[in-house]
């Protein structure tokens, strides 16, 4: 079943609800925006930031590496979510994914909104730290081929080892049922329902067995 479609709204309005938001890391409100590869996070996430007035994004790319796509929680517990609690500067090394190391620090002072984005911002690990969970709402297979159609065929064998790896981690720790918004992209812009419309939606559209939480 096809959700109905609506008018895209501005970012205007949700950045002021987010800006709003009381601090969930120190003095920090921390947004996660999660999805599965290839589904909009970092254009979605950028445009968020222009409308929150330049709130910095971390991307979780920047934590990961090829040998530990989704084991970087205690780097990113360690380098940002405990100094920024302590209302200190994070401090971390961005991965370079072509050279295979991590490159210079990069450092940041706590920001009043700092975005989150990437596959897992909404895991189990982070929620207790989030002022609001976002979840890209576009199907798995559809995010994939997309992804692929951007990377291009000489990342074809990394695809086929990230999707068994992102396939694992959502059995194991889904975020879309706690997801506060659900965001939808169309042709020209960006909608999305949040409260008792997104958990209606989640009820509704729930076909992935890989986005159910174990019991």
């Amino acid at each position: 079943m096809t959700p109905p479609a609506a008018a895209p709204r501005p970012l205007a309005p949700l950045a002021r609800e987010l800006a709003a938001l009381p601090p969930s890391l120190g003095p920090v409100r921390v947004i996660g925006v999660d999805g599965h590869a290839g589904s909009g996070k970092s254009t979605f996430a950028g445009r968020l930031s222009e409308a929150l007035g330049g709130a910095p994004v971390l991307h979780l790319d920047d934590v990961a590496t090829h040998e530990e796509l989704f084991g970087w929680t205690e780097r990113l517990r360690a380098q940002v979510l405990d100094p920024l609690a302590a209302g200190r500067a994070a401090h971390w090394a961005p991965y370079d994914w072509v050279a295979r190391r991590f490159g210079p620090e990069r450092a940041l002072e706590p920001p009043r909104v700092l975005i989150v984005e990437g596959v897992g911002a909404g895991r189990r690990a982070l929620r207790p730290h989030l002022a609001r969970l976002m979840w890209m709402e576009m199907p798995r297979e559809q995010s994939w081929g997309r992804g692929r159609s951007r990377d291009g065929r000489e990342l074809s064998l990394f695809w086929d080892g990230w999707e068994r790896a992102e396939r694992a981690h959502f059995t194991d720790d889904p975020s879309r049922p706690f997801a506060d918004t659900l965001v939808r992209q169309s042709g020209t812009g960006y909608e999305w329902s949040s409260g008792a419309d997104a958990t209606a939606l989640r009820a509704l559209f729930v076909a992935e067995s890989d986005e159910l939480p174990r019991s």
